[in-house]
């Protein structure tokens, strides 16, 4: 039987190193190429072809989900596995969105990767139960609009609304009125739940 050809992609060499002693112990599982970036992943997509890309979401410079859109995009039978310590089902969304097949969170590298590599080659998807049912959860809320993230991500690091106004070069009362439909469409209760919520569904990154 012909192996499976996979290439890996994270920031971190050593969990890199971790994914590699797991693949090489493997009979049907082969390691063609690494990428620490998003840059790297894309070029060397293109290089080496693989049956399998297992894709880090946070890195420096292109991102995981910039660098799935890019590889679906020139190449639209890609196969990518997302790996990532991100829990949030919007995080989660956005990486479908762009084209993954699969969501595993890193914690279940060890017992799940091997059995979710197979599903992904068998044409199924692959997403973690607790992140599904945030997602099931979350179906019907109306989306954070690219204005309103920019605001919270600005919140998020402490600002206040007279320095996101200017930051954005907005209005404060305008950064007042994003607020209030944050607050409403996240079901907060004031900013810092706000930002607490943002930052585990994955709307934001700090």
């Amino acid at each position: 039987m012909t192996p499976i050809r996979i290439m890996t992609v994270d920031d971190h060499p050593l969990l890199r190193e971790g994914i590699a002693a797991v693949i090489e112990g493997q009979h049907g599982l082969v390691l063609v190429a690494e990428a620490g970036s998003g840059e790297e992943a894309i070029e060397r997509y293109r290089a080496y072809r693989p049956d399998l890309t297992l894709m880090d979401l946070q890195m420096p410079g292109i991102g995981g989900i910039a660098a799935i859109e890019a590889i679906r995009a020139e190449f639209p039978d890609a196969r990518i596995l997302v790996l990532t310590t991100y829990r949030g089902d919007v995080q989660a969304l956005r990486a479908f969105r762009a084209g993954a097949q699969g969501y595993l969170l890193k914690s279940e590298l060890r017992k799940e990767m091997l059995t979710t590599i197979h599903q992904i080659m068998d044409g199924k998807r692959r997403v973690p139960e607790e992140i599904a049912q945030e997602m099931a959860g979350h179906a019907g809320d109306d989306e954070l609009t690219p204005r309103e993230t920019q605001v919270i991500t600005h919140v998020a690091r402490g600002e206040a609304n007279r320095d996101v106004a200017a930051s954005l070069g907005i209005a404060e009362e305008t950064v007042k009125a994003h607020m209030k439909s944050i607050l409403a469409k996240l079901q907060a209760n004031d900013r810092t739940h706000a930002v607490a919520i943002a930052l585990r569904r994955g709307i934001i990154e700090l």
